[in-house]
């Protein structure tokens, strides 16, 4: 994150536009400009339908996009990305258990995880050794709205969310069978009308981040990764701007790979948050508020920890901001055209 590093890698942006129904692909370049580099689209003919959710395989060799209209049964497409160019090509598309607010593979790469926010439901897919998703083998039932779901770093455990239980849900996960089983306890409650979004496993101290959507806190959970449970939270910030005075409704949040800073996005103020990270303890420290594009859904932070890509629904546009490596502090720089409601957005490096 220093001047002082070596040539980065080249990094590829993915920008899911769910309205235009495709991908706006674009190379990252050391300085922090955006490249247009393709155009990639999810169905022909692109119908107007529920949210695009992208994931990235582990070693970033595979793209997936879901989709799901009235014309059509939630499906996941899986796309090959070229190791030059970094431009995806389907070769692959298979229905999905129910539509999905979010995917992510296992650590591995061998299981796609998503969770329905529409089917109250996760579920569990294989991933076959060419990298085309399998039929689904597990469907796991949830309170209302689930959201998010994610295995833990030692690829033992799986946390999923229910905005609409204001739940934690809390599972083992087989690595070898790709199978979930509920933990004693299954989950933890927090704050009624909290509404739990999306989550970050911490990358120094053992704990875990939880973005709300409906009041903008961010929750910071003890985690024990021995057994794969959360503990009661030891602060609540929040990703609201002073004196805010509407209704919250936050969406993404994400830590830079050194674990040294956190941020997060509220739609209804068109802020994003920068926090520092405790060491020891994890706890959050504001740094700093900035305006950014208009309903900012989806946002991503490059394997370097250099720059960080966040999309506006009714922006159409992504900016990108470089991360000062020392205080966390973010600068913009250009705006970039994509499609049409972006809501997703991913960030591949490409072998050297």
């Amino acid at each position: 994150m220093s001047a002082e590093q070596p040539q980065s890698a080249k990094h590829c942006v993915y920008v899911a536009n769910s309205e235009s129904q495709d991908i706006s692909v674009f190379v990252l370049h050391r300085d922090g400009r955006l490249e247009s580099s393709s155009l990639v689209p999810i169905q022909r003919p692109a119908v107007k339908g529920k949210s695009v959710v992208l994931a990235l395989s582990p070693q970033h060799d595979f793209l997936y996009a879901s989709y799901g209209n009235e014309g059509a049964p939630p499906t996941v497409v899986s796309h090959r990305i070229d190791p030059e160019s970094g431009i995806p090509t389907a070769f692959s598309s298979t229905p999905l258990g129910d539509s999905v607010a979010y995917l992510a593979t296992d650590r591995s790469g061998r299981y796609l995880l998503g969770a329905s926010y529409a089917g109250a439901k996760v579920m569990v897919h294989p991933i076959e050794l060419d990298g085309s998703v399998g039929a689904v083998q597990q469907i796991v039932t949830t309170e209302p709205m689930a959201h998010c779901i994610l295995t833990d770093p030692g690829n033992r455990h799986v946390l999923h969310t229910s905005l609409g239980g204001d739940l934690i849900y809390q599972e083992s996960f087989n690595p070898t069978t790709g199978l979930l089983t509920p933990q004693e306890p299954r989950a933890l409650h927090v704050r009624k009308g909290a509404g739990p979004r999306f989550m970050s496993f911490g990358r120094i101290a053992p704990v875990v981040y939880v973005l709300c959507e409906l009041d903008g806190a961010i929750l910071v959970l003890p985690y024990d990764a021995q057994r794969g449970l959360l503990s009661a939270p030891i602060q609540t910030a929040s990703a609201l701007p002073p004196q805010f005075a509407g209704k919250p409704w936050a969406a993404d949040l994400h830590l830079t790979p050194d674990g040294r800073f956190l941020f997060a996005c509220e739609r209804t103020s068109s802020v994003l948050s920068a926090f520092r990270v405790e060491a020891e303890t994890g706890v959050l420290t504001p740094i700093g508020r900035y305006e950014t594009v208009k309903q900012p859904r989806a946002f991503q932070i490059d394997p370097d920890g250099r720059f960080l890509v966040i999309s506006g629904q009714l922006a159409n546009a992504v900016i990108v901001y470089e991360i000062d490596g020392a205080t966390g502090a973010l600068t913009a720089s250009s705006q970039y055209p994509v499609g049409k409601n972006p809501t997703w957005v991913e960030i591949a490096t490409l072998p050297p």
